[in-house]
């Protein structure tokens, strides 16, 4: 089967300066694609920014959690986002509710955790990619990634990005709001050969769209949201 590497794409307006944000938020090298791109590896996905607008995507589709190793991490984290050009997201928490909402440089949201469970546990500091979608658009991707299910209850599901953990994909189950007329961020997976898995997909329950001028392939997950295929460089 075919190597799949998972890649976590947004429409930036200034992708360099959304790459170097998340590169110190998370503790990682940038640099990547003319440093737009702050690598992955086996056990973390890529995360990509691409030219374009975010304005009124904020819930197209999945936002990301990163995990903390304690209160006072949290609270540093918490502080260097708001340092770097993020800012708080006011969602409407309870408050029991522990972890934190900002919005990144582009209004992107995203969640900062508190140390604490053990769903989480190993999983890294990109902790997890929390998407929309049924139990359904869970088990396409289980199949797209070659990886079992390490959660399916009420409806949610989850898989890790190796066999030995690392990043959480995750499903959160109905309410599934209906996917956005234009994409502005979108799960990718980068694989050797794009037309081979074009019809994987599409056996394993993907829907077609038109290919991008350079050869990507778009498709959508059970849910109608998009996801891209492209060639391994």
């Amino acid at each position: 089967m075919d190597t799949h590497r998972l890649t976590v794409v947004q429409c930036a307006l200034d992708p360099a300066r959304a790459a170097a944000f998340w590169s110190g938020l998370l503790a990682l090298p940038g640099g990547g694609r003319g440093a737009t791109e702050v690598p992955g590896d086996e056990r973390r996905p890529t995360l990509r920014f691409v030219p374009g607008s975010p304005a009124g995507r904020e819930h197209d589709g999945f936002h990301l959690h990163v995990l903390t190793a304690d209160e006072d991490d949290l609270r540093a984290t918490v502080d260097l986002v708001l340092r770097t050009g993020g800012r708080h997201l006011d969602v409407g928490r309870r408050p029991d509710e522990r972890h934190v909402v900002l919005a990144d440089p582009e209004g992107y949201p995203f969640c900062v955790l508190p140390p604490g469970g053990t769903f989480l546990a190993g999983s890294g500091r990109l902790a997890e990619v929390t998407c929309d979608g049924h139990r359904a658009t869970g088990l396409f991707w289980s199949a797209a990634l070659d990886r079992p299910l390490v959660w399916d209850r009420d409806g949610e599901t989850a898989v890790e990005t190796a066999p030995e953990g690392g990043t959480k994909i995750s499903w959160g189950g109905p309410p599934v709001a209906a996917p956005p007329a234009t994409a502005a961020k979108w799960l990718e997976l980068v694989v050797d050969d794009p037309a081979a898995e074009r019809e994987r997909l599409l056996a394993a329950g993907a829907g077609a769209l038109p290919d991008v001028a350079d050869g990507t392939v778009r498709l959508t997950d059970p849910d109608g949201f998009v996801l891209r295929v492209s060639r391994a460089p």
